[in-house]
């Protein structure tokens, strides 16, 4: 499938499962995986159209959907094992999602050899795609047309605007750095903004690949960086790496980190 295809691919789907349930899903459509993590049939119906479009087009890869790994979390060994491989995440945001928030995202990416090629991410309540290949670029696709997109770096004196996906770290300042703000609570919708220069930093405590390997391309692709907090940068096959730091660059990343390991009361 070329690019635009799996974005098609993304906005069909959401205008089939996800869009009529928008704001009228029935109580018995949502559901908790466990205590807090919800996960509605619009999750699963998407999870199931994607996966099967995607495997039809490449029958030998293997596809990490995010309900998929709940049901089967040895899928997880397989994708990071696996040559070529697609990252599925069908609601990203669904507590936003359940909540009637805009602020959600259908998500893909694809990995070849353990590296990230392609990603996608779609807002369907913003009607905004966001699309990316190694080497070619981030583009955002809206209703005025197709444009690409570069980070805009903050100067190396800026007061750096932090995000986080902690709630415990909201209000809580790095050395050096403002207080941070949660973040748009789906990442989905969090890589754009970073990338679009609403925020130069977000902090992530865990990053399951569906989450992250999407907009880790996005990023870099519109030159921002992700890695670690000890200054490894993220791969799509770091299953569980210890955080994250997405930065508008490598400036701004390398000021979070020694920040970071400054810190005594971020646990």
């Amino acid at each position: 499938m070329d690019t635009d295809a799996v974005l098609a691919l993304l906005q069909d789907v959401a205008a089939e499962v996800i869009n009529p349930r928008f704001r009228a899903l029935a109580a018995g459509e949502i559901h908790e995986k466990k205590p807090g993590d919800l996960v509605t049939d619009a999750d699963r119906e998407a999870e199931v159209l994607i996966t099967a479009a995607l495997v039809a087009a490449y029958p030998d890869c293997v596809v990490l959907g995010e309900e998929a790994h709940s049901a089967d979390p040895s899928l997880m060994e397989r994708y990071a094992a696996a040559d070529h491989a697609f990252t599925v995440d069908p609601v990203d945001g669904t507590k936003n999602f359940v909540h009637g928030s805009k602020d959600h995202a259908v998500m893909a990416s694809e990995t070849r050899g353990g590296e990230v090629v392609r990603a996608w991410i779609w807002q369907p309540q913003h009607d905004l795609g966001y699309v990316a290949e190694r080497g070619g670029g981030t583009w955002r696709h809206s209703p005025a047309g197709v444009a690409r997109l570069e980070v805009s770096p903050p100067a190396e004196t800026a007061d750096l605007r932090g995000r986080t996906s902690r709630r415990a770290w909201i209000g809580e300042a790095l050395e050096g750095l403002s207080p941070m703000a949660l973040t748009w609570v789906s990442c989905g919708i969090d890589y754009p903004k970073l990338v679009e220069g609403e925020a130069d930093y977000v902090l992530y405590h865990s990053a399951a690949p569906w989450d992250h390997v999407p907009g880790a391309l996005l990023l870099a692709e519109a030159g921002g960086v992700v890695g670690t907090p000890t200054g490894r940068p993220y791969r799509p096959r770091d299953i569980a790496p210890p955080g994250l730091v997405a930065a508008a660059d490598h400036t701004a990343y390398e000021r979070v980190c020694r920040a970071l390991a400054s810190s005594d009361h971020l646990g």
